[in-house]
């Protein structure tokens, strides 16, 4: 089995009480979780890592009181071996002309990666999938695409993204028989996450589907008419935390490095893996953090992507930070 980066996303929501906070920010600061809301009562972090830190720092924050968890599952891409028989060398060599042999127009014939919408009968070599078919291509982003997947809100006929929080049984199935729900009914899922929720037995599924307040809140009665479902939430419209988590490899070398290394810096994006050609980074944000880091890097040349759905979990301390966009603070 090849070498691989692994990581996990967790939102966890635990009891905060006010001479118990110290205590708790000193393990936040040692776990390297982030602090996405506080209130008078709870503190709600946000943690990466891989499966033996989420159930250690569960664990931890356990004597305190979980009130809550959302946790994506885990995503993984390749760590990127050194020199030519790397599979993305000719990729990153080929996206500069700072080296001394040149590179042949059609290098990707030669090296597997190809462009999807090229020959929809072979594989691209790597190890990002499109969701679509091949025939809609020409009409629609590629994965690759930053946008791909956003869906512009503001929609004067009230049809928007809607972030919903679904606490289920952890029995086989279950996942199957809450999606069914959406395609009986011809929704469309736009992000899907399930992980472990903070009682033992149950899963968290988080999932964005657009539509109208009507069309969901009809939705959302059906899901209720499942036996395994135990709690349904429409966030949209509440103050909450939404997360993502992405892995993407770069194509980097000697030339690039430093301004793909000053890039991930301005967007606190991890380095998680290097290697003579590319950099692999890590970020959490929201959506349009990671749009705007993709298309920063796309100039470069982006080898593969890795990205989980949202998780979300309410903020108690009722702060909607998208209102206080445009907003400047009072001096």
């Amino acid at each position: 089995m090849e070498p691989q980066v692994e990581r996990e996303l967790m939102l966890i929501k635990v009891n905060a009480e006010r001479e118990k906070l110290p205590e708790i920010m000193g393990l936040v600061r040692i776990f390297k979780a982030e602090v996405v809301d506080l209130s008078d009562y709870t503190l709600t972090i946000e943690v990466t890592g891989d499966p033996g830190k989420m159930v250690a720092i569960q664990k931890t924050l356990s004597k305190y009181g979980i009130r809550e968890i959302a946790r994506t599952g885990k995503i993984a891409l390749r760590r990127e071996k050194m020199g030519e028989t790397a599979p993305f060398w000719r990729f990153s060599a080929a996206s500069y002309p700072d080296l001394e042999v040149a590179i042949p127009s059609n290098f990707q014939q030669n090296t597997g990666v190809k462009a999807i919408n090229q020959n929809p009968e072979e594989s691209s070599g790597g190890d990002v999938y499109p969701v679509e078919s091949y025939e809609s291509f020409s009409s629609t982003s590629q994965i690759l695409d930053a946008h791909w997947g956003v869906m512009t809100d503001g929609d004067p006929t009230g049809f928007c993204s809607h972030t919903l929080s679904i606490l289920v049984n952890d029995v086989p199935g279950v996942l199957n028989l809450v999606t069914g729900v959406f395609s009986r009914r011809g929704y469309n899922i736009q992000s899907l996450a399930v992980g472990p929720a903070e009682k033992e037995g149950t899963s968290r599924i988080t999932t964005v589907v657009p539509g109208t307040d009507e069309s969901i809140a009809k939705l959302v009665h059906q899901l209720y008419k499942l036996i395994d479902v135990y709690e349904v939430q429409d966030f949209t419209h509440l103050p909450f935390a939404a997360r993502e988590l992405m892995i993407i490899k770069v194509a980097a070398n000697a030339t690039a490095r430093r301004d793909v290394l000053d890039i991930a810096q301005i967007f606190e994006a991890q380095k998680v893996d290097i290697s003579d050609h590319t950099i692999t980074l890590l970020l959490t944000g929201d959506i349009d953090r990671m749009v705007r880091l993709q298309k920063m890097l796309e100039q470069y040349g982006i080898c593969e992507v890795a990205r989980t759905g949202r998780i979300a979990l309410l903020r108690e301390s009722g702060v909607d930070s998208k209102y206080l966009r445009g907003f400047s603070l009072p001096l």
